[in-house]
């Protein structure tokens, strides 16, 4: 079933479901041959892929060729794209153009993050048939309002406020939801007053699903460790290692090797 019905389906069979954050062709094409649910192509790609320090530089020009990537090599999953920093801010017709290019580059649906002020927008792509999903807690492209990447919804009110956008986002016509940098306490409580699935990114286990960047599982930066990562192999040593015995064999004289050779 490769349509954002799976997440409700899932959701409602009690099962979870997993989400890897994706850039790039070879990768998906690693990801398209793997049991994972669903690809997000993340404003994150930002940072990761263009060295930004914010996912704020991320625009319509770099979320369309991202997609359109990660499409051509795992067009068997379901493909979510990030709508990035202020395009949906800038009215209505700027905001259907923006989400009319990121559906035709091959997304399946659209992610936005917060709920106050997003939610006309969301309820109007939903109308249109493009298929929204939310994003609370920590909303990386407000960093510079929220005073950097640190834990939400432990401050007074601030618990209350997000279980009210959940609903929100809910009744405005989101299919599901991204709870980011949250207690895992309140994660749960979200989860549990929505019909909706929740995705979680350092929300604890109590979430409907789990969404983490594919680099940082591979533990392709080797000074990035926040509490919620799990790196699941040590990528950035093994890839160094493989790259230093090329160097190597080159410079020993030991690659080519006449097998090697026409």
């Amino acid at each position: 079933m490769n349509n954002i019905s799976r997440f409700q389906k899932l959701k409602n069979e009690n099962k979870k479901i997993s989400v890897v954050t994706c850039y790039d062709y070879w990768s998906a094409k690693i990801l398209a041959d793997t049991n994972i649910d669903a690809i997000l192509v993340g404003d994150s790609a930002a940072m990761v892929m263009h060295g930004y320090e914010t996912t704020v530089n991320a625009d319509i020009e770099m979320m369309v060729l991202h997609v359109n990537a990660v499409k051509k090599g795992a067009s068997n999953k379901i493909l979510i794209a990030d709508m990035p920093f202020l395009a949906h801010r800038k009215g209505i017709t700027q905001l259907v153009e923006a989400a009319d290019r990121l559906i035709k580059a091959g997304a399946n649906a659209i992610k936005i993050e917060g709920a106050k002020g997003n939610l006309d927008s969301i309820k109007y792509l939903v109308e249109s048939g493009i298929p929204v999903m939310g994003h609370l807690g920590l909303t990386p492209q407000s960093v510079n309002q929220v005073g950097g990447f640190k834990v939400q919804g432990k401050e007074n009110g601030s618990a209350e406020r997000i279980i009210a956008d959940a609903e929100s986002l809910q009744d405005a016509g989101c299919f599901s939801l991204v709870l980011e940098l949250v207690p895992s306490q309140l994660a749960k409580d979200v989860t549990g007053k929505l019909k909706i699935p929740t995705i979680g990114i350092g929300a604890g286990k109590h979430t409907s699903g789990q969404v983490l960047v594919l680099q940082d599982l591979l533990g392709m930066d080797d000074k990035f460790q926040p509490k919620f990562l799990r790196k699941y192999l040590d990528g950035f040593s093994v890839i160094k290692e493989a790259v230093n015995n090329y160097d190597t064999d080159v410079k020993q004289k030991l690659f080519p090797n006449e097998e090697e050779s026409y």
